[in-house]
């Protein structure tokens, strides 16, 4: 039997799902979820379209549509099961929230110039080629447009994070049960602001949140902000 990559996140986030089915009143970025910046480091999202890169259950996006006041917010994910999971739990939502079914570099090519904002958190930036995502980004973003994302700072087993543009495969489940591989990228921080930008933004800003418990599978995360860079002033093509 084959499975596409996207049905390993079938199972993520329902039996949350079973017990909770409240919009969020917090948003946080750090890996534990419980402590640190909030949506604040988004900027003021009056009247602004913004998307989630591999929003899961939408949990976050509708945490911005609920208590900020957005135009829009699209919740992008290409795992069939979440993105039915974040209907049924968000859908209510619709119009200022969508929920879109596709994988984060097809959906941001189809959409030059579109967004104010583009976030994720533990998502999309760390599931997919970072050479491939990052100019989508750049391109689906208005001139001096915002990105910010979280991201491990090191793997969750205390190994450091790759110096290189590398993927680490890490275990995952298909929906049968059957063992199955993902792959991620760990980076150090520097690796992130070089090929942030070569991808084409400006003005990178890197912060760690330190982990806010001990134990097995905790980790500090990196907290990362950056602009696209304004048409205008945009680098010539090679």
């Amino acid at each position: 039997m084959t499975t596409t990559p996207s049905d390993l996140w079938h199972h993520y986030g329902r039996t949350r799902a079973e017990r909770d089915r409240a919009i969020p009143d917090t948003f946080h970025w750090n890996w534990s979820q419980d402590s640190g910046p909030g949506p604040e480091v988004l900027g003021d999202l009056s009247g602004l379209v913004v998307g989630d890169l591999g929003a899961g259950a939408a949990r976050h996006a509708a945490h911005l549509v609920s208590h900020h006041e957005p135009s829009r917010v699209v919740a992008v994910d290409a795992s069939p099961g979440q993105h039915e999971l974040a209907v049924d739990l968000f859908g209510h939502l619709a119009p200022r929230l969508r929920i879109v079914p596709s994988d984060a570099v097809s959906h941001l090519r189809a959409a030059a110039g579109t967004y104010d904002v583009l976030y994720s958190v533990f998502g999309a930036l760390d599931f997919t080629d970072p050479g491939e995502l990052l100019p989508a980004a750049a391109a689906a973003l208005k001139p001096d447009g915002r990105l910010v994302f979280s991201t491990l700072a090191h793997y969750l087993n205390g190994a450091p994070a790759q110096p290189d543009v590398v993927a680490a495969d890490v275990p995952a489940k298909t929906p049968e049960g059957e063992a199955s591989t993902l792959r991620r990228w760990v980076l150090q921080e520097h690796v992130w602001v070089k090929i942030l930008d070569d991808a084409g933004f400006t003005d990178i800003g890197v912060d760690v949140l330190p982990s806010t418990t001990e134990g097995p599978r905790t980790a500090d995360t990196l907290l990362i902000r950056a602009v696209s860079i304004p048409r205008a002033r945009g680098r010539n093509p090679a």
